[in-house]
């Protein structure tokens, strides 16, 4: 997961938790982030339809719909980027040893199946889980004190 990822996730169980318009201000101090990087963020939400938003004083973003029909795997997908992704690739093309000229590929086919279980896994879990899973953590912390 990347960290757009984990701001869309962030974001969406926020929005979930307060259940009105909310700022890009008030989720960046949540998400301890800029509010530009959270408008980037947001918009591709917006885009793909997770999103209601209203400009304004009045304004800011609201989930479209019901938070158990938001998938994580619609998150990823609204994104537009894969989960597991390495920059880098070892061996070259330009030599004569097996392990060096294939590895690329070895690791390209092993990402792509990496991102189809990632991506099955992820359909699995809505917005509305992940809001169980906080209610849970802060009710065992209120139980310990």
């Amino acid at each position: 997961m990347n960290s757009e990822f984990i701001i869309a996730l962030h974001a969406l169980a926020y929005l979930r938790h307060r259940n009105t318009k909310v700022s890009s201000e008030e989720l960046a101090k949540s998400i301890c982030t800029n509010p530009a990087r959270i408008r980037k963020v947001m918009a591709k939400l917006k885009k793909a339809g997770l999103l209601e938003t209203r400009e304004g004083n009045s304004g800011g973003y609201e989930l479209q719909g019901d938070a158990s029909a938001i998938k994580l795997s619609d998150l990823a997908q609204a994104l537009q980027q894969p989960l597991t992704k390495s920059g880098w690739r070892s061996g070259a093309l330009n030599t004569y040893c097996m392990v060096a000229t294939g590895m690329g590929t070895v690791v390209d086919t092993l990402e792509a199946s990496l991102n189809e279980v990632c991506m099955q896994s992820l359909s699995q879990i809505t917005i509305e889980d992940i809001s169980q899973q906080l209610i849970a953590i802060e009710n065992h912390k209120n139980k310990e004190e």
